[in-house]
C-alpha cells in the first residue's frame, strides 16, 4: 500500500499546541527545547499557554506549526511514507520529516521565513479571500480583469481557490467573483498576501538562508507547492522552495499527482485536520484519510 503522507500550513495552530508531546515524549521534550534555544524565546510557553490570539503572530505561528508537525513524525510516526507534501508551511514540515533537511537547519529556515514575511506584511499592505463554488479557470480570469495585483494564492481543492494580493484588488475580485455566482466570496483574517508577489520583499533574505542550509536527497519523493510534481533532487528543492514564497499553491494539483502516482493513504501529520477534509474532497472514494495530532 502507498502511503503518503501531508503536513498542514498556518490556521491549523491551536492553544496547547504539542503539549502531550512534551510531557509524555522524552526525545519530544528534548527538540522542543533546543527549538526554544534555536528561536531565542520560549515559544514552547506560547505555545502551551497562549491564547489564540498570541499564536496568530506569524514569527510564532509558523515555527509553531513546523514543530508540532515535526516533532509528531519524528516520535509518533513509525513508517517510513512513499512520499510527503505540505501546504505552504507545512512543505517545510515534510522536507524535515523526509530528513531532505536537518531539524535545526529547517526551524532556522522557518524562523527568518516567518520574519522576513511578517516584515513584509507590515511594509506592503494585501490580504486574501476564499473563493468557493467557482472552476478555477474562472477564478483565474476573474484576478486578471482586475485593477491591481490579485492572484489565485491557493488551490485548495475544486471550486475552492484562495485568492491573495492587494487589498483593493482583492475585494474587486471578490465582487467579481459573486457576480460570476460564487457561493461564498470570504475575506480571510490574514495579515498579508501570502504567495503573491507583494511577498517578493521577503525574497532576498529567505534566498539567503536557504543558500546557506545543506539539503540532502529525502527518504521519499516530495511532492512540491510550485510545481505539483514530485522530485528528490536538493537543488530542485531549494528553488522550489524559495519560489514558493510567490507562487502559488499547488495542492488539489498535488493531492492528484500522488493519486496518479499510486497513493492510497493519507495521512496527516500536525496540528489541526484541514487537510483531511481537502484531501476527502480530490480523492476517489475508498482513499484511506487519516490524522496524527497527538500520542
Amino acid at each position: 500500500m502507498i502511503k503518503a503522507y501531508v503536513f498542514p500550513g498556518q490556521g491549523s495552530q491551536f492553544p496547547g499546541m504539542a503539549k502531550d508531546l512534551y510531557d509524555n515524549d522524552t526525545r519530544a521534550r528534548e527538540m522542543l527545547e533546543k527549538a526554544n534555544d534555536i528561536l531565542g524565546f520560549r515559544i514552547t510557553d506560547i505555545m502551551f499557554d497562549g491564547t489564540a490570539e498570541d499564536l496568530k503572530a506569524t514569527r510564532v505561528t509558523q515555527p509553531a506549526i513546523f514543530l508540532h508537525s515535526v516533532v509528531l513524525a519524528k516520535c509518533a510516526c513509525k513508517d517510513v511514507p512513499d512520499m510527503v507534501a505540505g501546504h505552504s508551511l507545512g512543505e517545510f514540515s515534510a522536507l524535515a520529516a523526509s530528513g531532505a533537511i536537518g531539524f535545526e537547519d529547517a526551524l532556522a529556515l522557518v524562523a527568518v521565513r516567518a520574519s522576513a514575511m511578517q516584515k513584509c506584511c507590515e511594509k506592503v499592505p494585501g490580504t486574501m479571500a476564499a473563493i468557493i463554488g467557482l472552476p478555477n479557470e474562472k477564478v483565474e480570469e476573474i484576478c486578471a480583469s482586475c485593477q491591481g495585483i490579485v492572484i489565485p494564492a491557493n488551490y485548495n481543492c475544486d471550486g475552492q481557490v484562495v485568492i491573495s494580493g492587494e487589498t483593493d484588488a482583492v475585494g474587486e475580485a471578490c465582487a467579481k467573483a459573486k457576480e460570476a455566482g460564487a457561493r461564498r466570496a470570504l475575506p480571510l483574517p490574514v495579515s498579508g498576501a501570502f504567495h503573491s508577489p507583494l511577498m517578493e520583499p521577503a525574497r532576498a533574505e529567505l534566498g539567503e538562508a536557504i543558500e546557506k542550509t545543506a539539503f540532502s536527497s529525502p527518504l521519499c519523493p516530495v511532492y512540491q507547492n510550485v510545481t505539483a510534481l514530485p522530485t528528490s533532487d536538493p537543488d530542485e528543492i531549494k528553488t522550489n522552495l524559495l519560489a514558493q514564497l510567490t507562487a502559488p499553491v499547488k495542492w488539489t494539483q498535488s493531492v492528484k499527482n500522488m493519486l496518479a502516482d499510486g497513493a492510497v493513504s493519507f495521512t496527516e501529520i500536525g496540528p489541526g485536520t484541514v487537510l483531511q477534509g481537502l484531501v476527502r474532497r480530490i480523492s476517489p472514494e475508498g482513499t484511506e484519510i487519516s490524522g496524527i495530532q497527538g500520542i
